[in-house]
């Protein structure tokens, strides 16, 4: 697998839009940095000015999680939804619903990660579905895409980090 640190958007279908992102760590230790609050809190924190400021999350076939975000101007986003399926460290599926009104996106959309590895490497695939083409623009036109490539470079060094300390 070659790694080329980018971050790959596609959108294959109208309501759908298609992440692949390539991590140089096994998947066990990816799985970690996208699932525990404590180590999502050091790299999922958002575009400059934005700290996440609450994790709630309740990692299991029928949990809810809200996660919440808040602007050094005070303003906050959250992220809340369902868990529907768990299978660790390869795949969670679950919904999301952006709550108030600072992300010009409205209704639930459902979000798929899938993680594979091959030969140390973990490959990361994130399909959203959207409830309709305008609600997918609509997420793709905030520069999702730009947030997440930051955000996945945090990853990076995150992974690093936690495989320095032997986790």
């Amino acid at each position: 697998m070659t790694n080329t640190r980018t971050l790959n958007v596609t959108t294959p279908s109208d309501c759908e839009i298609v992440v692949t992102r390539d991590f140089d760590a096994p998947r066990s230790l990816v799985w970690k940095a996208m699932s525990e609050p404590e180590l999502l809190k050091r790299w999922c924190y958002g575009p400059p000015g934005w700290s996440m400021v609450t994790i709630d999350d309740d990692l299991r076939v029928g949990g809810k999680y809200r996660w919440v975000w808040s602007h050094e101007d005070g303003k906050e986003m959250a992220l809340a939804g369902v868990y529907r399926e768990v299978k660790p460290p390869e795949r969670v599926v679950r919904t999301e619903v952006f709550e108030f009104g600072c992300v010009p996106m409205s209704g639930e959309q459902v979000s798929t990660m899938v993680l594979t590895e091959e030969a140390g490497r973990t490959m990361l695939t994130l399909t959203i579905v959207y409830a309709s083409k305008e609600a997918r623009d609509a997420a793709l036109a905030t520069g999702m895409d730009s947030g997440m490539a930051a955000g996945y470079a945090r990853v990076d060094e995150l992974l690093e980090s936690l495989a320095k300390e032997g986790r």
